[in-house]
């Protein structure tokens, strides 16, 4: 038998069905407003709101519960224009030597290339990395399992946090990565996985005039 440690569940309140249903389709309106942007305001934002949103993401689940995941706030202007640096000059080789053609054509309606001003207009930066594995006080390593996984629920919930507070968001992947950990100074046993931009979008700011899915498109129901 167990001897772990089990407490009641008490983060479900189970609700009428139409206030449940008003819910849900309130909270999917919010979010079909959510858009990735590209053009940020210099505007400060409290980081009290940024850590509250780094407080939900950290509710997620994840495997074995260890948690696998390191979040480093950037709002510095000597790093973020660094990052800025180190990111184009990775954007650059991307576009000019490693995209294909097909690549570059998937991107062309999204209007991105290799200028990155957003790395230093936008008042705040968030290196999310992923670790591979967990060191205790004495030393050892503790294998994470899932860590991928678990690191992209977390930053989802980061994203929707901060969109539902009312910021703008931009998910940058430059690849590779690995100048934020010289950057930032985090372990090679981290891994980053994205740079999450943040902050109130520029006045004025435009997004590309593109779609989404419909349900149908992209979810099916096996009912028996």
């Amino acid at each position: 038998m167990s001897n772990n440690r089990f407490v009641a569940f008490e983060g479900c309140e189970q609700r009428p069905v139409e206030e449940m249903r008003s819910r849900v389709l309130s909270f999917l309106t919010i979010m079909q407003r959510r858009r990735t942007v590209r053009e940020f305001s210099d505007q400060p934002v409290p980081l009290d709101i940024i850590e509250a949103a780094l407080a939900a993401a950290g509710t997620a689940p994840s495997g074995a519960n260890l948690q696998p995941w390191h979040f480093v706030v950037v709002s510095g202007a000597e790093t973020k224009r660094r990052i800025r640096i180190a990111a184009e000059a990775e954007e650059k080789e991307f576009y000019e030597h490693r995209a294909s053609a097909e690549w570059l054509a998937a991107l062309e309606p999204l209007g991105t290339n290799t200028e990155k001003p957003f790395l230093e207009t936008a008042p705040y930066l968030i290196a999310v990395f992923v670790q591979k594995f967990g060191v205790l006080p004495d030393g050892r390593k503790v294998k994470h399992y899932y860590p991928v996984e678990s690191t992209g629920l977390a930053t989802g919930i980061l994203v929707t946090a901060l969109h539902h507070a009312g910021l703008a968001c931009l998910t940058h992947t430059p690849s590779p990565m690995g100048f934020l950990n010289d950057i930032l100074r985090r372990p090679r046993s981290e891994r980053p996985f994205l740079l999450l931009v943040t902050g109130y979008p520029a006045e004025g700011a435009r997004v590309p005039d593109i779609g989404r899915k419909s349900l149908a498109e992209f979810v099916s129901f096996a009912a028996e």
